[in-house]
């Protein structure tokens, strides 16, 4: 399992981490999400078939892409 922790810069409610967790909860392999607020900081476990290109594609889809590092 791969565990990430990534800031996305678009965060501003609870709301947004709400729609990031639900975003993510229907990738296959996607085991939790996570959330902070005030860090915008988002912490995802996953596993095959899911993978760290198909997570940036799918919050880039709906406006919460994570920060270039």
């Amino acid at each position: 399992m791969t565990s990430k922790t990534f800031e996305v810069p678009n965060i501003g409610c609870a709301g947004c981490v709400a729609a990031i967790q639900l975003e993510l909860e229907e990738l296959a392999g996607v085991q939790s999400v996570s959330g902070d607020l005030p860090s915008k900081t988002v912490q995802i476990d996953f596993e095959p078939p899911a993978t760290w290109e198909g997570i940036v594609s799918a919050l880039t889809a709906i406006d919460y892409p994570p920060a270039s590092n």
